[in-house]
C-alpha cells in the first residue's frame, strides 16, 4: 500500500500527526486496507478521530489547554484601557494590617466615634465623653437661638392681631417639636410616631378654637389622654420586640404630650403670650452669649424679667410682666438644656434646640398669664 497521504485531506493536513499518533495510525491503515471498498469510510473516522483526539505540538508532554494570543487586527476593536496596579511591597517581614486598625480608619457613623481598640465599636460620643471625664453636653449656639428668637416674636405679635392668626407659628412650634424630640432620642427616621404627635396638636388646636380659652385646660387634656391611648394602641400592634416598642412608646408619648402643651399658647391670655414669648427670646438670645454657665443663666433671667417689664408696659400688664417674663424664661432655659443633652446632632440643635424652649414656657405662660392678668 503506497504511503502517501489521502488525497481528501487538502490543506492543513500534518503529516507528522500519524508517526507521532503510531498506536492510532496503524489500526486505522489495517482498517483500511482490510476494506478497501469502505476506504472514504475510514477517511471520515478518521477525521471525525482527529477533532476528539489530543495533538501535541513539537517535542512536549504539556497536555494542558494553551491559550493563543489574539492578533493585533482583533485588538483593534477594543478600546484602549488603563490598568494601574497598586504596588506591593516585596518586605519579607511585613505584616498584614491589623483588622481593629483598619477599622478604626473608616468613617464614623453620625453620633458615634470612631471604633475602640478593645472591640467596642458602637460607643457613643457621649459614652466615650463620660469615659474621659468630659461634659456630653454641647449648646445648640447663637443660630438655633436666633431662629427661637424669631419663632417667639411670630407669636408675639400674632396673639395680639387674633388665635387664628396665632395658630400658625404655633403649628410651626408643634411640628418642629415632634420632630425634634424624635431625633433627640436617638430614632430616625420615625415619621409614623411624628405624624401621630403632630396630629395630635393640630387636633388640640382645633379644640381651643372650638372650645375657647375658658375651656382651654379640658381641651389640652381630653386630647392629651387620647392621644396616650392612641399611642398605646399603635405599639400594641407593632411587630417589633418588646424592648423596641416601649422605647418607642415612651417617645411617642413624650412628643406628642410636648406638642400638644405648647398649645398652651393658644389657650393663654393675648397679653400673657406676647410678655412670655418676648422674655424667652430675649433668655435665649443670652443664653447663647460665650459666658460660663452659671453667669449665663442669671444673664438670660435678668434679661427675661427686664423684657417682662418693657414689654408689659405695652400691653397693660406693667411690672408684673416681670414675674412672667422670668417664670417663662425658667421653663425656657430648661427645654434648652434638654436639647443640649448627649452630645446631639445638629439636625437636633435646629429642632429641638429651637422648639423645646418655647413649647417648655407655655405652661408658665398660661398659669401665670390667669393669675397675673
Amino acid at each position: 500500500m503506497s504511503n502517501q497521504p489521502y488525497e481528501g485531506y487538502g490543506e492543513g493536513y500534518d503529516p507528522y500527526a500519524q508517526q507521532q499518533q503510531p498506536q492510532q495510525a496503524q489500526p486505522q491503515q489495517a482498517q483500511a486496507q482490510a476494506w478497501p471498498g469502505h476506504q472514504q469510510q475510514a477517511y471520515d473516522d478518521a477525521q471525525a478521530d482527529q477533532q476528539y483526539t489530543q495533538q501535541w505540538q513539537g517535542q512536549t508532554w504539556d497536555t494542558q489547554v494553551q491559550q493563543t494570543r489574539p492578533a493585533a487586527s482583533d485588538l483593534a476593536y477594543f478600546p484602549p484601557q488603563n490598568y494601574q496596579v497598586a504596588p506591593q511591597s516585596h518586605d519579607p517581614y511585613a505584616q498584614p494590617p491589623r483588622p481593629e486598625t483598619a477599622e478604626a480608619q473608616a468613617p464614623a457613623a453620625e453620633g458615634y466615634g470612631p471604633p475602640s481598640l478593645a472591640g467596642n465599636a458602637r460607643i457613643t460620643d457621649a459614652q466615650r465623653a463620660r469615659l474621659e471625664g468630659r461634659s456630653p453636653i454641647i449648646e445648640p449656639g447663637m443660630q438655633p437661638a436666633g431662629l427661637t428668637a424669631v419663632l417667639a416674636l411670630l407669636l408675639a405679635v400674632t396673639a395680639q392681631v387674633g388665635s387664628y392668626a396665632l395658630v400658625v407659628p404655633l403649628a410651626v412650634l408643634q411640628a418642629v417639636t415632634a420632630a425634634g424630640w424624635f431625633r433627640l432620642n436617638g430614632m430616625w427616621p420615625a415619621r409614623q410616631g411624628i405624624a401621630l404627635a403632630f396630629a395630635g396638636a393640630l387636633v388640640a388646636d382645633v379644640a381651643l378654637l372650638a372650645a375657647g380659652r375658658e375651656n382651654g385646660p379640658a381641651a389640652i387634656l381630653g386630647t392629651l389622654g387620647v392621644w396616650v391611648l392612641l399611642s398605646l394602641v399603635v405599639q400594641l400592634r407593632s411587630h417589633a420586640d418588646p424592648d423596641t416598642r416601649i422605647t418607642s412608646l415612651m417617645a411617642t408619648v413624650a412628643s406628642a404630650a410636648l406638642a400638644i402643651v405648647a398649645a398652651g399658647h393658644l389657650a393663654a391670655d393675648p397679653d400673657a403670650v406676647t410678655v412670655g414669648a418676648a422674655a424667652v427670646a430675649v433668655a435665649i438670645l443670652a443664653r447663647a452669649l460665650p459666658l460660663p454657665t452659671v453667669a449665663s443663666v442669671v444673664v438670660s433671667l435678668l434679661a427675661a424679667a427686664g423684657a417682662g417689664i418693657a414689654v408689659g408696659g405695652m400691653t397693660g400688664m406693667g411690672a408684673k410682666g416681670a414675674l412672667l417674663g422670668a417664670g417663662a424664661a425658667v421653663c425656657a432655659l430648661i427645654g434648652h438644656r434638654v436639647a443640649s443633652y448627649d452630645y446631639p446632632s445638629r439636625f437636633v440643635h435646629f429642632t429641638a434646640g429651637v422648639a423645646l424652649p418655647l413649647a417648655a414656657a407655655a405652661p408658665a405662660v398660661y398659669l401665670l398669664g390667669r393669675a397675673l392678668v
